[in-house]
């Protein structure tokens, strides 16, 4: 039968639908087989239990052309209890801090703007407006996450962002001059619901800001393992726009980051905010879109063949390494990384740990290969040959805090978008 289908029996099959403009969802774009929830991380109990696993098969709209995942966990089972605790990048941090900076500058926030920022996990970026005197309010649906921006003095509703949340602030007259939304709208399911409220919360002459990892520099550099479940939409400015247009919003203006391997950062308004011109970089950014065929379905359908020999250069240099006795460990618990070594097969035979600077990963394991978790200064003790960086995205900051490797002739292995060994 063909995987886009699901039935039960006595059913008959449905295709599944585009979240966005409720197409068949027909055409394939990356199929990783079957893989655990990636944040999904265990504890050493749950380690001998049945674990569950879902497909990881990212399919694109022929209409509309927006990646999507099937949801098979809703987001109270993913993010009420969450792992995931953003000050503990400190690359995140300075993103943080020098986004503060720009908005300030650019927009004059000040005390007489308010700004909500839509999962806004343990005030990491609040911190920085609040320090500066500027009114915030954050929302944020993991309880244990929100805790630690309450006791940081961050005023954290702890609730599912949507349409009802946005009504019923707005009714308490709390419009968001800047609204803020980094990395979330990839998690949300019901699209149209959460920009709906995005626009009922948005004041008048108000700006969203909204960070999305931008699917050209995705599929530009086979970055496969950012594709997990709970990474359920994966956009270019071409599907961001549609969606935006929906609910009467308007991109006027967007930035390319580094961050996340390459994003987008939106700048959204309402339609009939005539104060904010559509900038060059909005043309440009549309552009280079066109230019690599975003518009048209052969740049995604040949994405698959890109990923199988992705898969297979990086497990040459694993098992060459281990064939030469050399001993590899992992650094940073990231969501990417389970993708990344569930597809691939690498389990316990590779590699003997990973080090994580997070204590709420700390002891447990890796879904799916069961790898454990453990402090980095397990390095020093068992000085290994080759440390993996599995959030490659942060290279810089990972090489920086591990230095001392090289002082036993220990190398970095970066495996996206082609596996590299950094002596």
């Amino acid at each position: 039968m063909d995987p886009s289908l699901r039935a039960s029996a006595g059913q008959v099959a449905t295709p599944l639908a585009c979240r966005l403009c409720s197409a068949a969802l027909n055409s394939s774009f990356c199929d990783l087989g079957m893989s655990p929830l990636s944040n999904a991380f265990l504890d050493a109990r749950q380690v001998n239990a049945m674990e569950p696993y879902y497909p990881l098969h990212a399919r694109v709209c022929e209409r509309c052309l927006l990646v999507q995942l099937e949801e098979f966990q809703p987001p109270a089972n993913i993010f009420s209890d969450y792992a995931y605790f953003s000050s503990y990048s400190t690359t995140w941090l300075e993103h943080a801090r020098a986004y503060v900076d720009f908005m300030i500058a650019r927009f004059k926030v000040d005390a007489r703007t308010r700004v909500v920022e839509l999962a806004s996990n343990d005030g990491y970026l609040l911190q920085y407006f609040r320090a500066r005197g500027v009114p915030v309010l954050g929302i944020e649906p993991a309880a244990n996450v929100a805790r630690v921006a309450q006791e940081r003095g961050i005023p954290t509703l702890t609730e599912f962002f949507g349409s009802a949340c946005a009504k019923r602030l707005a009714a308490e007259g709390k419009h968001a001059d800047l609204l803020v939304a980094n990395n979330v709208l990839a998690h949300v399911p019901a699209l149209d619901d959460f920009v709906a409220g995005i626009a009922m919360l948005l004041a008048p002459k108000g700006i969203a800001t909204l960070e999305v990892p931008h699917l050209l520099r995705l599929i530009q550099e086979t970055q496969f393992d950012t594709i997990y479940h709970e990474h359920l939409c994966y956009f270019s400015l071409l599907t961001a726009e549609q969606l935006m247009a929906r609910q009467a919003l308007r991109v006027f203006d967007v930035e390319e980051l580094p961050t996340h391997g390459g994003s987008l950062r939106l700048l959204v308004c309402h339609s009939d905010a005539n104060e904010y011109a559509p900038s060059e970089s909005l043309v440009k950014v549309r552009r280079a879109e066109h230019a690599a065929g975003l518009h048209l379905l052969k740049p995604y359908h040949e994405f698959q063949a890109r990923v199988h020999a992705a898969k297979g250069r990086l497990l040459e240099l694993l098992i060459g390494a281990r064939r030469a006795g050399k001993r590899i460990v992992g650094y940073g618990a990231a969501a990417k990384g389970n993708t990344l070594l569930n597809y691939c097969g690498v389990g316990r035979d590779f590699i003997d740990y990973v080090a994580d600077r997070s204590p709420h990963k700390q002891g447990k394991f890796l879904p799916g290969t069961h790898i454990p978790i453990v402090h980095p200064d397990r390095i020093a003790q068992t000085r290994p040959d080759y440390l993996l960086i599995l959030p490659w995205n942060i290279r810089d900051e990972v090489i920086r805090q591990n230095e001392r490797i090289r002082g036993w002739g220990g190398r970095f292995i970066v495996p996206i978008p082609t596996p590299e060994v950094i002596a």
